[in-house]
């Protein structure tokens, strides 16, 4: 807290396409393990909230599902409608794309952003997968002729490179206003919310194919057994075969 007790308090949308590193940031800007990560794409299915809270500054992250164009499935209409959903009532949006790589998904993304009219932040991850560091320049050159970000950042949402500077950008952008959670807080996801998405990380790296697109876990019970919580829980499928 400051001296004159004023505090400030904001929601910040992480948006993109598939598979950009939507999850490893929050989880690295809100140093717990928040949201599961893989690398298949769409892993993330839920608005998932990460708080970070700084002495007089809070910052509410929603990792939001990865957008992207094919949606005839259910399954995808939802996560597009679950990500554009998010962004109605946030303060900043952090618009997260690949170093080096800009798709049709990336365009239909901030072309849904830009009539939003908020402060967009752009985010370009991955960049210690690019050797050349030269090549970076031009590029970032192009990528900022495409609409009046307030910012562009390059970081490793992976290794944590320049997710500090994020960070402090961040907090500077929200408004005055009384923290939304305690500062202790880091989710506001229920423990079997956690245990249940854990599990299906864990069954989507391992899984090949569709198979992880068409599981979800359920929690039975947990059960404390003298130092250790055994998990009971159910792996829909959605086919017999």
């Amino acid at each position: 807290m400051t001296e004159n007790n004023v505090t400030k308090c904001g929601f910040v949308a992480i948006v993109g396409r598939p598979n950009v590193g939507k999850s490893t940031l929050l989880n690295n800007l809100v140093a717990e393990k928040i949201s599961i990560t893989a690398d298949k794409p769409q892993t993330t299915r839920h608005r998932i909230l990460g708080i970070k809270t700084l002495e007089d500054k809070q910052a509410v992250y929603i990792d939001t599902p990865g957008i992207h164009s094919y949606n005839k499935k259910k399954m995808n209409q939802y996560m597009n409608k679950a990500a554009f959903g998010a962004l109605r009532d946030v303060d900043v949006i952090v618009f997260v794309i690949e170093a080096l790589v800009w798709t049709e998904e990336d365009a239909l993304v901030l072309e849904k952003l830009v009539k939003i009219e908020k402060p967009i932040i752009l985010i370009v991850n991955k960049i210690d997968l690019e050797k050349e560091k030269e090549v970076l320049l031009p590029y970032l050159e192009k990528i900022a002729q495409k609409a009046d970000f307030l910012a562009i950042v390059p970081i490793s949402a992976k290794k944590g490179l320049q997710v500090d500077v994020l960070q402090n950008m961040i907090f500077n952008m929200l408004p005055e206003s009384p923290f939304f959670f305690s500062p202790e807080q880091k989710t506001n996801s229920t423990e079997k919310f956690r245990l249940a998405e854990i599990l299906r990380e864990k069954l989507t790296r391992v899984l090949e194919k569709e198979l992880p697109y068409a599981l979800t876990v359920e929690i039975e019970k947990l059960e404390q057994v003298e130092d250790r919580t055994v998990v009971h829980a159910i792996i829909w499928v959605e086919r017999e075969s």
